[in-house]
């Protein structure tokens, strides 16, 4: 069983940064694959960026390319989503997730295993 805890969502106005970190119980959690994830009301689910065990592969969705970076700490079980020039559509229930299969196998469709209760994020134009 893994435990997810999100933190660092907030308000901010168009233009502006925020850091949402992701802390993880589990004594293997150098070997998930963790992944970002986005709600929007009224909208499903929606992939944001996914990171392998070591940090060294990434992918993020078009829609956030070049604005939000994910990373990873595994001394702190953590994984971070450094988000800048937020967008008001960028308004949604942020999740981290963990899946201990590979990156690639997350890319090609397979499902993600355990998951945050989401931290808010509000854009405001």
């Amino acid at each position: 069983q893994v435990q997810l805890a999100e933190s660092g969502g907030g308000s901010v106005q168009a233009g502006g940064s925020l850091r949402l970190s992701c802390a993880a119980s589990g004594r293997t959690f150098s070997s998930y694959t963790m992944g970002w994830f986005r709600q929007a009301p009224g909208k499903e689910r929606e992939f944001v960026a996914a990171i392998n065990w070591s940090g060294s592969y990434i992918y993020s969705a078009d829609s956030v390319k070049g604005r939000f970076t994910i990373s990873r700490d595994n001394a702190k079980n953590t994984v971070y989503l450094q988000m800048n020039s937020l967008k008001p559509e960028d308004t949604a229930v942020y999740s981290c997730a963990s899946a201990a299969r590979l990156l690639s196998e997350i890319l090609a469709g397979r499902s993600m295993d355990y998951w945050g209760k989401g931290t808010l994020v509000t854009v405001s134009s």
